[in-house]
């Protein structure tokens, strides 16, 4: 098993580097793996070929459009280890699984879920994801190691998630890995989006990103030099907690104020609701007025998606410049080269990244704020679990993620 190679192998400095960057550009020639690693070939090549030889990576030919003699590539052999990722969500999983190269072998597999801080809640989860790998055709014994994705606070060290599964006694990773029998390290849900997005999606091979999570809350993803930013327990990126607001709304982490009471998902719905309940004429005015339910954020981004709602879209966008505002403090203290907005809110594209625009533009340093690219993810509603995925294998080759 992968895992057993990796564990009884001399695992040198040099191969971590070496595999980090055959995972972040895919294949190299042993010429550009030499340069980048600031080392000589002979050195290159000695390492390359004790990874050849464990059974991690191989000659895959010689580079394409050379008039004369093509030097080989080498790259990660993808049958050599399986991942699996559960992304969480507000009322649902996705899972899937990636091989060693970080290709998604299964399609996502979105599953509703209702969490509740129970043990029984608990045992149902143990018993979709089995059901999962089972009805893929995955044997545990080859699947490596699983990520789960997990919004709010996470100690991704110790395994600990302190606003999820805290009915059981012990850290919810160690739990995980015992009653799945596969090794499990838990993170931050919009980290795993931003790994994904760095390594799959628009700011690949990007050195210095912020990825903005616009979903039921808000938090942010930073990649510095390459490298995930963690904070001292991994509790960085908590910017939807800042106080921002003297509105008296209480957020659901029990203060008032915070960024995300007025520039959330959350707060989309509550906005739209009350506007209806006033007055306002929107295609989902009967959903309330008549049929007296409450909407859901997925009834109104699908009203802007699908219908164009005008009332839907003037909200978003409002919201959407006050976050910009936001982020403008944000664009001046990292001075990052892409700014990327994710999350289930930027299913709605120019609607969201527009407004955004206009508020970082407005209360950023004119300076600063030319040096980042504003971008939408690519990776859109599969940026959390191909990042779980991914993050699996990292774990598994004990890198600095």
């Amino acid at each position: 098993m992968l895992k057993d190679i990796v564990n009884n192998t001399k695992w040198s400095a040099s191969k971590t580097a070496l595999m980090r960057l055959l995972i972040e550009h895919g294949g190299q020639t042993i010429a550009e793996l030499s340069k980048s690693l600031g080392v000589s070939i002979p050195y290159t090549t000695k390492t390359l070929n004790e990874l050849i030889e464990i059974g991690l990576v191989q000659e895959t030919g010689k580079r394409a459009h050379y008039s004369k003699r093509a030097p080989k590539e080498y790259d990660l052999i993808a049958t050599s280890g399986y991942f699996l990722g559960i992304d969480t969500g507000k009322d649902d999983l996705t899972l899937g699984i990636c091989d060693f190269c970080g290709n998604m072998v299964t399609q996502p597999e979105r599953i509703d879920f209702v969490y509740e801080d129970t043990p029984d809640c608990f045992e149902s989860l143990i018993a979709i994801i089995n059901t999962f790998i089972e009805k893929e055709g995955f044997k545990k014994e080859n699947i490596q190691n699983a990520c789960m994705s997990i919004g709010g606070r996470v100690n991704p060290e110790v395994g600990c998630a302190y606003n999820y599964f805290t009915c059981i006694e012990k850290p919810l990773a160690d739990m995980l890995s015992q009653s799945l029998n596969i090794p499990v390290c838990i993170d931050n849900d919009t980290r795993c989006m931003t790994y994904g997005e760095y390594l799959r999606g628009v700011c690949k091979g990007v050195k210095n990103v912020i990825f903005v999570n616009v979903s039921w809350g808000i938090g942010i993803g930073i990649i510095i030099n390459g490298k995930l930013y963690f904070g001292k327990s991994g509790f960085s990126g908590e910017i939807g907690h800042m106080h921002i607001y003297n509105n008296g709304i209480i957020c659901h982490c029990g203060k008032t104020g915070c960024v995300e009471t007025e520039t959330s998902g959350s707060a989309l719905q509550r906005k739209m609701n009350q506007k209806i309940q006033n007055g306002g004429i929107s295609v989902l005015s009967d959903k309330v007025l008549n049929q007296h339910k409450s909407l859901t954020l997925h009834d109104i981004l699908e009203a802007i998606k699908k219908e164009e709602d005008v009332m839907s879209i003037e909200t978003l966008q409002m919201m959407a410049v006050e976050l910009g505002t936001t982020l403008a403090g944000v664009i001046n203290i990292f001075n990052p080269e892409m700014l990327v907005i994710g999350g289930d809110l930027s299913v709605t594209g120019d609607y969201i990244t527009q407004p955004i625009c206009m508020g970082i533009k407005k209360f950023s340093l004119n300076m600063v704020n030319e040096d980042s690219k504003i971008e939408t993810s690519t990776l859109k509603d599969c940026a959390g679990l191909i990042g779980a995925c991914l993050m699996a294998r990292s774990k598994m080759l004990q890198e600095q993620y």
